[in-house]
């Protein structure tokens, strides 16, 4: 096996000990510097990584990377160091470098953060389904099934030229200890697996992907199929898109797949409601307590894998030791609330929402989403589609981006016509785009059946973040990039 370092990975020299729970040594360290604000974060990150491409294993490694995070706020300003010794001394020299740089900060500003709010914060250990059951698998059994889904995916037809596949699991192991209150361990494990099929005839290159994530075991992993259909499904596609037709562009009324909402919901939606993003004038800036969606929509952010189990973004605590719980950013229409860390919820006088998150020990938290959803509503998928004269059934979310103002163009993976409410045949994926409020505003429909659709992929916001986001159907109008567009 290679020991290789990913792009995002830092290989470190770690403990030859192992480590169960640092709280206690964090907590004595703390005692010892008392004075002001102070934030300890212990985090521990484990990436086991295999991909496979061609019938040959492109990469299997394992990376490391542990240490301790500091936040001081001093003089109204925050200060952040970070070692990655385990060690009372080192972690006693972070304080110290975290408060220099508070001061030398302070001295040069002239605004200052407000005290943060008295907050329940979390005490105990928090434990997330799938560790052990992850940590004790082979890393060579989890090879063989990579080797045979790809492959088993070369094999679905003759038109498929080439394919591959991975898997990753990343263990997570964190302790939190703040001079106010929280004192958490946490652990949990993020898997996720993907597999691609390139199709090709006379000359003419389509794409198939399928991929899945959560946080949790493999039965959370694989909740919308085993590897076997995921396979099936990206060559079926990459076939099927050969011969498709380009659908017609203009100004439709469509259905959107969970996938679609959850892109939707996450960068259309979500990132304008990040409370730093609000302060700095998104579009959401000023509007709560205002209608911004259709009456049949209900948006929410949790920490808690909603309606299905294994959400990617899932985390019973934040890395402020705040409890991660649902926040409801939308209700019926109306929005209600932005995403807060603690020094926002100070700002904005509300409650902090836990959604302050780091990607490594030597990373300072953010506000980031969890996982972003549309909350399911009553109709089934066949109502929706009888309801329709003419539009399109989009599926699958390929690409996209977002702005401050919420205008987003985002690729699909496959189209349906919807002629006088019956299904038609498959068209090529088209790019759609709009603002994300109008759309919203034109929800008319909400499907009664959810799934999590994008906990393979990372938020990315300065550093990384896994998240998940879905919903169901949903009926409502877009702008679709056709060919007579």
């Amino acid at each position: 096996m290679r020991r290789t370092q990913g792009p995002h990975t830092h290989m470190i020299q770690t403990q030859a000990r192992h480590l169960q729970d640092p709280t206690d040594l964090l907590s004595e360290v703390l005692a010892q510097n008392a004075g002001g604000f102070v934030e300890l974060r212990y985090h521990k990150k484990k990436t086991r990584a295999v991909a496979v491409e061609k019938g040959r294993v492109d990469t299997a490694q394992v990376t490391e990377h542990s240490g301790v995070g500091v936040r001081v706020l001093e003089d109204g300003t925050w200060g952040f160091a970070s070692t990655d010794r385990l060690e009372a001394s080192a972690i006693e020299r972070a304080i110290q470098s975290a408060r220099a740089a508070a001061r030398a900060s302070a001295r040069a500003r002239t605004e200052r953060s407000d005290p943060l709010p008295q907050v329940a914060l979390a005490r105990g250990r928090f434990d997330s389904d799938g560790f052990d059951e992850l940590s004790q698998k082979p890393i060579d059994a989890t090879i063989e099934l990579v080797l045979r889904i790809e492959a088993a995916t070369r094999a679905q037809s003759a038109a498929i030229q080439s394919a591959s596949c991975s898997y990753r699991e990343v263990f997570e192991e964190k302790g939190i200890v703040t001079s106010d209150g929280a004192k958490a361990w946490t652990r949990l494990v993020r898997p996720d697996f993907s597999v691609t099929a390139i199709a090709s005839k006379a000359g003419e290159i389509q794409r198939g992907y399928e991929a899945s994530g959560a946080t949790g075991g493999w039965e959370c992993l694989f909740r919308s199929g085993a590897p076997e259909q995921l396979s099936e499904r990206a060559a079926r596609v990459a076939v099927d898109l050969l011969s498709a037709p380009y659908p017609d562009g203009g100004r439709m009324k469509v259905l959107l797949s969970p996938s679609l909402v959850g892109i939707l919901t996450h960068e259309a939606v979500g990132h304008t409601v990040e409370a730093d993003f609000v302060a700095a004038g998104s579009v959401a800036a000023g509007k709560l307590g205002t209608r911004v969606a259709s009456e049949h929509v209900t948006l929410c952010d949790s920490g808690v894998s909603e309606y299905q189990l294994g959400a990617g973004g899932s985390l019973q605590v934040d890395d402020e030791g705040v409890l991660a719980g649902r926040t409801t950013i939308i209700r019926d229409g109306i929005l209600t609330s932005y995403l807060h860390d603690r020094e926002s919820a100070a700002h904005f006088g509300v409650h902090p929402t836990g959604n302050a998150r780091a990607f490594e020990f030597d990373n300072e938290p953010l506000i980031r989403m969890r996982n972003t959803y549309i909350a399911p509503g009553t109709s089934t998928l066949e109502e929706m589609i009888a309801a329709i004269d003419d539009g399109y059934m989009l599926e699958g979310a390929t690409n996209g981006q977002a702005d401050s103002n919420g205008e987003f163009m985002f690729g699909t993976k496959a189209a349906y016509r919807i002629k006088n409410g019956k299904r038609g045949a498959l068209n090529r994926g088209v790019n759609i785009s709009g603002t994300a409020f109008d759309v919203l505003r034109s929800v008319d429909r909400v499907g009664r059946d959810f799934m999590w659709d994008m906990g393979s992929g990372h938020c990315g916001k300065g550093q990384l973040a896994r998240v998940d986001a879905g919903g169901p159907w949903i009926s409502c109008e877009v702008l679709l990039g056709g060919r007579h567009a």
